[in-house]
């Protein structure tokens, strides 16, 4: 019954698809779908949320492009604030991060580049969060705060050029993430949730093509089910209620992320839920098993284990190194690529400019409050002081024609080369690419068009070099060392 309501969902999602040439195959004289890459039956996504690659692999020795440093050995970086003071790049003395700040919304990431020049981390959070602590935004943390994701770097092939896929929070890289745009979505406002991109994502691609495909993420009480997904159709049912919400200021100030999973930014129907959402007990159960489908996205709870402040992030450590080491001792380790990486920066600061990027459609930013209709007209009269608050976090230019900052990623696999580091750039259309190279599928945008997968970092010519899965130090905190939900 399932398989036959998605089937009626796709249709309708291809009837707004324009009808795509062989030519933009990988291997045009193959049809759709083919697997063109059988030493990988397993391709694994663990996406976490937050961190830039300085302020997380930074210090990182003899590996990538880390910190400069100076003649003392330490970072060799500062921005200024408003008053002039220089906040030098320094070593965070805890894990547990400042709720709030620093911020990584579309206005202050635009504030952090700068045109290239990146010295906008302090006097960003100075402008657009008065009284907030502006410091940490140039803090980061060494191998002794992240044991596990340093050896993690220093043992598989590192991404040095890995971006987020726009100067912007977490929703819209996300959505680049699986559609290959971010269809002008520019925050992570709730309300702004009920759109669907022109070709659909890459999950609509893999269930047309018969690819198996799951998104895992935390339930209530673990388990999917009827009941479970009745409860994701009213979510989103609320979701598509809350644009009332705009009416009233201090509601809408209120709102907070609404992610359950990565799928959940745009419109996951019923039947979907049903096929392919699964609890986290259960991906580590497929991956001992060896039957993890053909491609996974593993989510954190995004309230306690994904790294985003104020959270602890050696938590997040402990669930991240959980899922890649059940994974290299699962049955199904011979023949998996798992991709470890960050959704965008969280408002650190990283060193290396954000290079230009492919505009993916020509569908432009926008936000709940910067369209012109009576109820935004209305709000404007009720609450002006809001209205021009909640314009400035999303202020600046509304076009993606630019790649967000650096993230970490390592490239987890078998066939992974040793000691290399890819220094090709890559953004999260990378992964869409790898998906389109190994299942011979068509892009979806632009972006994903133009984009480079990370295959350098792979040796299928020659035995696997991880047949045998390495040694990795153990987190900081030990998966499950502390009471649930704390």
């Amino acid at each position: 019954m399932w398989n036959r309501l998605e089937q009626r969902e796709l249709k309708r999602v291809s009837r707004r698809i324009p009808e795509r040439s062989a030519g933009q195959l990988p291997a045009p004289g193959q049809p759709a779908g083919t697997d063109l890459m059988p030493q990988i039956k397993h391709i694994v996504v663990l996406m976490m949320e937050n961190h830039s690659y300085d302020n997380y692999l930074g210090t990182l020795a003899g590996r990538g492009e880390g910190f400069p440093l100076g003649q003392d050995g330490e970072p060799e970086v500062s921005n200024t604030g408003l008053e002039g003071e220089s906040v030098p790049a320094h070593h965070l003395s805890g894990t547990l991060q400042q709720p709030e700040a620093p911020s990584q919304s579309w206005h202050a990431t635009y504030l952090q580049w700068d045109q290239g020049k990146l010295d906008g981390f302090v006097s960003a959070i100075q402008q657009l969060m008065p009284g907030k602590d502006a410091t940490p935004a140039m803090g980061y943390w060494t191998e002794r705060d992240l044991p596990f994701y340093h050896g993690l770097a220093r043992t598989f092939p590192l991404a040095d050029r890995w971006f987020s896929s726009c100067l912007g929070p977490t929703f819209p890289n996300r959505r680049f993430l699986i559609s290959g745009t971010a269809n002008g979505l520019i925050d992570d406002l709730p309300m702004n949730l009920a759109d669907y991109p022109a070709a659909g994502t890459i999950f609509d691609m893999l269930s047309r093509h018969g690819i198996s495909w799951v998104n895992y993420h935390p339930l209530a009480g673990g388990k999917t089910g009827f009941r479970s997904a009745l409860r994701h159709r009213r979510r989103m049912l609320q979701r598509r209620l809350r644009f009332l919400r705009v009416l009233n200021p201090s509601s809408l100030a209120t709102l907070g992320k609404d992610m359950q999973f990565t799928g959940d930014i745009y419109p996951f129907g019923i039947a979907r839920y049903m096929l392919h959402a699964r609890g986290t007990q259960q991906f580590f159960d497929d991956a001992d098993q060896g039957t993890l489908p053909a491609f996974s996205l593993v989510d954190p709870d995004f309230k306690v284990y994904s790294e985003e402040n104020p959270q602890d992030i050696q938590k997040g450590e402990s669930f991240a190194a959980e899922v890649i080491k059940r994974v290299m001792h699962g049955k199904g380790w011979p023949n998996t690529l798992l991709i470890w990486l960050y959704d965008e920066h969280g408002g650190y600061y990283d060193h290396v400019p954000p290079p230009p990027a492919v505009e993916p459609d020509n569908v432009p930013g926008r936000s709940v409050l910067s369209r012109r209709t009576w109820m935004h007209a209305l709000l404007g009269v009720l609450a002006p002081g809001y209205v021009k608050k909640a314009q400035l976090l999303d202020d600046g230019p509304k076009r993606y024609d630019r790649y967000g900052f650096r993230v970490p990623a390592v490239i987890v696999s078998p066939y992974a080369r040793p000691e290399y580091v890819t220094s090709q750039v890559f953004d999260h259309t990378s992964l869409l690419k790898l998906i389109e190279q190994k299942w011979n599928l068509p892009p979806l945008t632009a972006r994903d068009a133009a984009a480079i997968s990370p295959l350098d970092a792979l040796d299928f010519a020659n035995p696997p070099a991880f047949a045998e899965p390495p040694e990795l130090p153990e987190p900081a905190l030990p998966w499950g060392s502390w009471p649930a939900g704390s």
